[in-house]
């Protein structure tokens, strides 16, 4: 039976490797350039590996490979595992998946070509992000937030017909619907997901309600306005997923005059994971038509990893290229002499907590003074500030991932419910935001990931946690270091050396809570997190 699989083996990779380099190469060269035609190209070929992977004659071979229980070889049987729940994931109408894939292109390049318009003036995201971070101008700021919500009214449609389509096809594999199914075939559990976030609610609420009373006491005071008039625009970002500036260190001063993208290179090759080859095959700068957001690609599982970005010299874009540039290593350093199969991250959060974990690093004192430059003397002035923006980023962020998680599990169990309200009631109960007087717009649809990434963003949550079990053990284990929250790793090989052996080395050889056990010593937990940002003060 091992020798039949390993035959299948070479079947299934003369087929989908070809088109998995094809398909990435035509996404990256879409996203950067905007054309239309790419695009199309880009659903033509997710199409046709689609109608592969919906194949029942290969699904029932899995089958029989799986229900034999001979598939003894670790390896093998890793392979076989994922490749079945590839496959399972596709058993459905080949016509329906096609719709699917088509529009869901289609929505992606609404997203990716659509400008918000204010006052006659097309604005990019980086104009949008900048007027809403320093416009002193409540008229002005509502504007901007209403426009670039816009998009949500263009795409509303589309997104609750991929909804329904998406749970269609879920059903018919035996599904609750596509989100429950997602989970699943992700290797993860709902109702241990869910009681995590029950949890992770329980664990920030208090805190987060004593920092939304200064975020209010100084935005009232920036505005001039009562604090029970605040309103969403004046939360100085789009969906108040990021804390406000409420603290005196302007971090983006830091970053006004450097090369961020030299910087980005010259930090992990300190630490003895180089990158200059990922940059030269990035793109990294706006352009016209380009993809707006940021994120990272392994073209072909053989490393040619590139980032796409939009990079401005400030310190949410220094924070944007360390975070996509973990991604990178993580791929980059993958053994190679895996099977191809197995050359990937262990799990979509594993990667996310690497990538926030040096993320993270944009906001640190000491690695501000090791790798920018400022001086000690600075560097003590804005400790305490630093450490409480982050504090703040991270507590706020964690309230809005509630909101995802929670608003997009709903819209699967039912889309045809009144979700602008929803929308609005979990934004209130988690993040305390008040709902604009008489607004019923779908500002839901305007978050990309609600669109395009189904079942996604709860891993951004994991991956925090996870980088705070890892920063954890890295001070304490390796650096032998207790002040674990002021680390830079600056210079460290000894940091990237753990990071390739027990992290990215390993591919997905491991399930990913067997990796975690592996790599610190204990099963993924919120303990590490918790001591970081909620009881840890300064």
């Amino acid at each position: 039976m091992e020798m039949k699989f390993r035959k299948f083996l070479e079947d299934y990779e003369s087929k989908v490797i070809p088109i998995f380099k094809e398909t990435n190469q035509t996404f990256f060269n879409a996203s950067v350039t905007g054309k239309k035609e790419k695009y199309k190209k880009v659903a033509e070929l997710e199409i046709e590996i689609s109608k592969y992977f919906s194949n029942p004659e290969i699904f029932n071979q899995l089958k029989e490979f799986k229900e034999s229980g001979e598939i003894k070889d670790e390896l093998l049987k890793r392979q076989l595992d994922l490749i079945f729940i590839e496959f399972a994931a596709h058993q459905f109408d080949p016509e329906l998946q096609e719709s699917i894939i088509k529009l869901s292109t289609e929505v992606e390049e609404k997203f990716s070509t659509y400008r918000a318009v204010v006052n006659g003036k097309e604005l990019t995201d980086n104009q949008i992000d900048k007027i809403l971070e320093d416009s002193k101008d409540s008229s002005e700021l509502q504007q901007t937030w209403e426009a670039s919500k816009k998009i949500g009214e263009f795409v509303v449609d589309d997104v609750i017909t991929l909804v329904k389509m998406r749970n269609e096809a879920a059903r018919k594999l035996g599904f609750k619907n596509h989100h429950a199914m997602s989970l699943e075939l992700s290797e993860q559990n709902s109702s241990q997901l869910e009681k995590l976030f029950d949890e992770l609610d329980e664990l920030t609420r208090n805190e987060f309600k004593k920092l939304k009373t200064d975020i209010d006491l100084h935005l009232s005071a920036i505005y001039n306005i009562p604090q029970n008039e605040l309103m969403p625009w004046h939360y100085q970002d789009k969906f108040f997923q990021q804390g406000p500036k409420i603290y005196r260190a302007d971090l983006n001063s830091y970053f006004a005059n450097e090369d961020l993208v030299k910087i980005t290179e010259e930090y992990f090759e300190g630490i003895g994971l180089p990158i200059t080859d990922l940059i030269n095959k990035s793109d990294l700068f706006e352009k016209e038509g380009k993809y707006q957001h940021a994120f990272c690609i392994d073209i072909d599982k053989k490393g040619d990893v590139r980032v796409v970005s939009n990079v401005k010299p400030d310190h949410r874009w220094m924070g944007t290229l360390l975070h996509e540039y973990g991604h990178a290593v993580y791929n980059k350093f993958i053994d190679a002499d895996l099977p191809w199969q197995l050359r990937d991250q262990a799990h979509i959060f594993t990667t996310e907590a690497i990538a926030m974990l040096f993320g993270r690093l944009a906001s640190n004192p000491k690695w501000l003074m090791e790798v920018i430059g400022i001086s000690e003397d600075e560097k003590n002035k804005i400790a305490s500030d630093c450490f409480n923006t982050l504090r703040l980023e991270q507590l706020t962020f964690s309230r809005w991932v509630q909101v995802m998680f929670r608003f997009e599990k709903a819209m699967y169990e039912n889309p045809d419910q009144d979700l602008n309200s929803l929308w609005w009631s979990l934004v209130e109960k988690y993040q305390y935001i008040k709902k604009p007087v008489n607004r019923n717009k779908p500002d839901w649809a305007s978050k990309i990931h609600l669109a395009l990434y189904p079942a996604y963003y709860h891993n951004y949550m994991l991956g925090e946690l996870l980088a705070s079990q890892l920063n954890h053990f890295i001070c304490k284990n390796i650096l032998d270091e207790c002040e674990n929250t002021q680390q830079s790793f600056t210079g460290e090989t000894r940091v990237g050396n753990y990071l390739k052996e027990n992290i990215f080395i390993p591919g997905a050889r491991y399930h990913w809570s067997q990796l975690i056990k592996r790599a610190t010593g204990e099963e993924l937990t919120p303990v590490h997190y918790a001591n970081e940002f909620v009881n840890h003060q300064k």
